[in-house]
């Protein structure tokens, strides 16, 4: 399984506003800015968001987006599955109750779920108020996010 750039980028753009979610609604230009991420880039991920109901947006010289929920609601899960679909390592797992005519006998579906299960694990605990309190840790560091 490979997380593509819209889903790193989205996870990087909702952590920004997670880190300014006091401040009111925040342009996408300075988040592309911080991010050195492409405007034009941002914009097609943050509609996705923004359809998903996890950002609003204002129009206006204080307009701008900002999280719907606090941070501690949203999962990385929650912002990888919008932005990439399933985390399925493999589509026999995304049949959704469905079974591929081998799934009886298939001694290597225990991998592919024991995969699944575990990336599940991590992105479903790890929430933006954690990426954030990491980020604070980190901040004195020269880190980047």
């Amino acid at each position: 399984m490979r997380i593509s750039t819209k889903g790193r980028y989205a996870t990087r753009l909702m952590l920004d506003l997670a880190l300014h979610y006091d401040c009111g609604y925040i342009p996408l230009k300075a988040v592309s800015q911080r991010q050195n991420i492409s405007d034009k880039y941002l914009e097609q991920i943050i509609t996705q968001l923004s359809r998903a109901g996890f950002v609003r947006s204002a129009r206006g010289a204080q307009g701008g987006y900002q999280l719907t929920k606090a941070p501690e609601e949203y999962t990385v899960g929650d912002i990888l599955r919008t932005t990439e679909g399933s985390l399925a390592p493999v589509s026999c797992l995304e049949m959704n109750g469905g079974t591929c005519e081998m799934a009886r006998n298939c001694v290597t579906m225990e991998v592919w779920q024991q995969i699944e299960d575990a990336v599940n694990g991590v992105v479903d605990h790890i929430t933006l108020a954690d990426l954030v309190k990491r980020y604070h840790e980190k901040a004195g560091a020269d880190y980047v996010i």
